[in-house]
């Protein structure tokens, strides 16, 4: 009788509302095989074209862009004014045309790569065909003596010989016609070269030698083109306009020895032609750069281990936060008509930054393959500019007249968290301006006249503006995108929208709760709208400037990657552990999901402040997300205070002054929540990892919280931010200024560091960097090593040998020792081989390896 009580009693605290509730059953076998099926280079195959890209036309209001599906690449011709879709070519006649001309056989979905290059105001369009053949080379009779001189070098050696080239076709092909004809007289027009700076009306040429600016005009400039590497021409007239310039004080680029090199090579490198970044006046009688005096800022090393035949030294400048010995910005104005540049005074605050503003583009003038690069104002009489407080609480929008060196305050930013700034839109060639601010806790458009005085604000309200795409002064109308406007939406998603000057007839133009992404043509009637979500299949249409849908462009084919079992992810809105933000994330299961199943959980993160890790639109990238969770994974990414800007200043600088810690609440809170709703979520075990700021993160967060974080891989994490570059951890921790009796300032940093947490390891952790990187030293990694030594402590540590900060070649090996290390410790699958076979299915083999195994 006491039996069959206790089986009642067992059953009864089994049901609950009348179900029988079972425990789920652990996921404990990783299931590497479907991860492989969504390597990047079979989503390669899956994939293609997610959006338009619009390449426009220099006649009308026309663009052509190219779009790939599982049917092949297709090119079309778009006229906004006649509301037109039309194939540029047909793929078949093309097919054929070109395999009577160069005897490759093609057909229409398999035509070689074409790039058109529109010529004749745009009634052709040109491009280029490699064939399978080799170059034939023209026989040359040769003398017996040039015979016998030709076996050998100077040195007594046979010469290499050259490798054949292959046979390049040239073609124009005739839109009206549809006659494609191979050009015979084609000649290589000479691409622009590096080193110079054109001035727009073409006249001066502006470059850099041994750290000095140097100018030739037009006439040798054409003569500069036609020289050989090895030949230089004597004739060639260069005139030098600074004398004064030098390593880590330059005007213009030079030559940074390297260790081994002698004094032959450095001669020789530093008498080269190098750029010089400058930006000219349109009226081409000026030309402004910003001088940078780096030559107190410590040095930092990296070693290449890799270099042949011994390993090499590599030495860059490099200030970490707190430093003293910072670089100090110069502004100088060349004139050309005096042939002479002069310092302006532009000084304000110690340790300042400067920014050129620089003139907006239209889209036919990006067309062109030289744009000259010109600053703000259309006159040479003034140049515009904004300067910075090292400690970035405040920021001044200046203009300064070029003819006598006065200088004008026009705007003055001040907050004491970082003020962020955009350049200013000019009006009327600066009679009025439209200025970005974030001065009321939300991201702003302001109206300005020429002196600096406010006559209104734009916008208002809760959102935040982004950027002006066009500005339309004849009719005072502002297009602009902009986020978390539109009720129920996801605030990052982005819109475009139109404003008057005075703040009236505020529209949104292109309506839908997705993500978008807008491209404006130069007479603002229309846009390209690109959107979708990470739930949605990407989609391109034309709207006009009123918001009314035009055509629909394409929608992208993603039939390869629903055959092979891709789901999309699901998205979530949490709170935050303060009960009341909103935190919005993506969700992604394995797409053999079993909701009877119980899986492990990973964070991928990134603590921002200047972005999250959290898609808000498709993406083929699928490598830390959807990929990793065929593993046998929950993958979970989310935002979390402090994170992206494109919300209040009040979330976004919500980690000032706490840059390790400010996020990690947020995380950890809202994985609890997403473990109370799905049964499926195994929250004992929590793992997490990421790349950067994220790899600083994920070991935070496995010290902070090591009873709730199980297990961390950290990439390339910037563990120790003291050693980390001053830019971003002096903004987005904040460093103060002091100030002593004579003026002086000194800058006081301090920051907690992930060493400091290191006796509170419990879980596994895999630390990994590449001992090349010159972004986030590898010091911070190894530093980080040092104190979990030093507290007795297990954990794991990998370098990735010869890498930078995003391991090249290493990213498809790096993230299958992830995904080892995370389905060994919370799945519990320990059955990987030597061999990373899923690696190897992917290699290329040879056919005499095919034939051997």
């Amino acid at each position: 009788m006491q039996g069959k009580n206790l089986l009642l009693f067992l059953l009864a605290i089994l049901l609950i509302n009348g179900k029988i509730i079972a425990q789920n059953e652990p996921v404990t076998t990783a299931n590497y095989r479907l991860a492989e099926r969504f390597s990047p280079e079979k989503i390669k195959r899956m994939v293609f074209s997610t959006s338009v890209d619009p390449n426009w036309l220099e006649t009308g209001d026309k663009f052509w862009y190219s779009y790939k599906t599982s049917e092949g690449e297709f090119f079309y011709l778009v006229d906004l004014d006649k509301k037109t879709k039309t194939a540029l070519f047909d793929n078949d006649k093309m097919a054929a045309m070109l395999t009577r001309i160069t005897k490759d056989p093609y057909d229409g979905k398999h035509l070689p790569p074409i790039k058109p290059k529109f010529k004749k105001n745009d009634t052709v369009f040109q491009f280029d065909v490699t064939s399978s053949q080799d170059e034939e080379k023209e026989k040359v009779e040769e003398s017996s003596s040039e015979k016998k001189d030709s076996t050998q070098t100077d040195a007594g050696k046979k010469p290499k010989k050259e490798k054949p080239k292959k046979k390049v076709f040239h073609f124009e092909y005739n839109i009206a016609s549809g006659e494609l004809y191979e050009q015979e007289d084609w000649k290589e027009e000479k691409k622009h070269p590096s080193w110079a700076s054109i001035s727009p009306d073409s006249s001066y040429v502006v470059f850099a030698r041994d750290y000095n600016l140097y100018w030739m005009d037009r006439e040798n400039f054409l003569k500069a083109l036609e020289e050989e590497e090895d030949k230089k021409d004597s004739t060639i007239v260069e005139h030098q306009l600074t004398t004064d310039g030098e390593k880590n004080y330059a005007f213009g680029g030079g030559y940074t020895p390297k260790e081994n090199d002698d004094e032959k090579t450095i001669k020789k490198e530093s008498e080269k032609r190098r750029g010089a970044y400058i930006l000219w006046s349109p009226d081409s009688k000026k030309f402004a750069l910003e001088r940078n005096d780096s030559r107190k800022v410590k040095a930092l090393w990296v070693i290449n281990v890799l270099n042949q035949p011994r390993p090499d030294l590599e030495t860059y400048k490099y200030q970490m936060p707190g430093e003293k010995e910072a670089p100090q910005a110069e502004l100088w104005v060349f004139d050309m008509d005096k042939k002479e540049g002069e310092q302006i005074d532009v000084s304000a605050f110690a340790d300042q930054t400067l920014n050129i503003c620089r003139a907006n583009l239209s889209n036919k003038e990006r067309i062109k393959d030289y744009i000259p690069r010109k600053w703000l104002a259309e006159s040479s009489d003034k140049i515009y500019f904004t300067r910075t407080s090292r400690d970035l609480h405040k920021i001044d929008v200046c203009v300064a007249n070029t003819e006598n060196g006065e200088v004008k305050t026009l705007v003055e930013e001040r907050l004491n968290t970082y003020v962020e700034i955009q350049d200013p839109h000019l009006i009327n060639n600066g009679k009025e301006f439209i200025h970005w601010s974030e001065r009321d806790g939300w991201a702003h458009f302001y109206l300005y006249d020429g002196e600096g005085n406010l006559k209104n604000q734009i916008t208002s309200g809760p959102w935040h503006c982004n950027e002006i795409l066009k500005v339309d002064e004849k009719n005072r109308v502002i297009y602009f995108t902009a986020n978390a406007l539109e009720k129920d939406e996801n605030p990052y998603f982005e819109h475009l929208y139109k404003i008057n000057f005075d703040g009236s007839g505020l529209t949104l133009l292109n309506p839908g709760d997705f993500n978008h992404s807008a491209e404006m043509s130069d007479s603002y009637r229309y846009f390209i709208n690109n959107f979708s979500r990470v739930n949605t299949t990407p989609a391109s249409e034309i709207r006009d400037n009123q918001g009314k849908l035009v055509m629909q462009l394409e929608t992208a084919d993603l039939s390869n990657l629903f055959a092979a079992g891709y789901k999309f992810p699901e998205i979530f809105k949490a709170k935050a552990a303060d009960g009341i933000t909103d935190i919005y994330g993506v969700m992604y299961k394995p797409f053999d999901f079993d909701s009877t199943k119980l899986y492990p959980v990973l964070e991928y993160v990134y603590p921002g402040p200047q972005t999250e890790a959290v898609n808000t639109s498709f993406s083929s990238r699928m490598d830390r997300t959807d990929r990793f969770a065929q593993l046998g994974f929950v993958i979970v990414t989310l935002g979390n205070r402090g994170g992206h800007p494109s919300r209040s200043k009040w979330y976004h600088n919500y980690g000032y002054n706490d840059l390790r810690d400010y996020g990690l609440a947020d995380k950890k809170y809202v994985l609890e929540q997403l473990a109370d709703q799905h049964k499926y979520i195994d929250i004992e075990k929590v793992g997490i990892s990421g790349h950067s700021g994220g790899g600083f993160m994920s070991t935070a967060a496995l010290l902070q919280y090591p009873d709730f974080y199980k297990v961390a891989v950290s990439s390339a994490g910037n563990h120790e931010n003291n050693i980390y570059n001053r830019w971003w951890s002096e903004k987005h921790h904040g460093v103060k200024e002091e100030i002593d009796d004579k003026g002086e300032s000194k800058f006081i940093y301090d920051i907690e560091k992930n060493s400091e947490l290191a006796k509170n390891l419990k879980g596994k952790l895999l630390l990994v960097t590449g001992d090349m990187d010159n972004n986030v030293h590898p010091g911070n990694t190894i530093r980080m090593a040092n104190a979990l030594m030093k507290a007795k402590k297990r954990f794991d540590f990998f370098i990735m040998p010869g890498q930078r900060h995003g391991f090249g070649d290493y990213t498809e090996y790096f993230f299958w020792l992830k995904a080892d290390y995370f389905c060994k410790h919370l799945i519990g699958d320990y059955s990987i081989s030597t061999d990373i076979f899923e690696m190897r299915r992917e290699t290329k083999m040879t056919p005499s390896k095919k034939r051997s195994e």
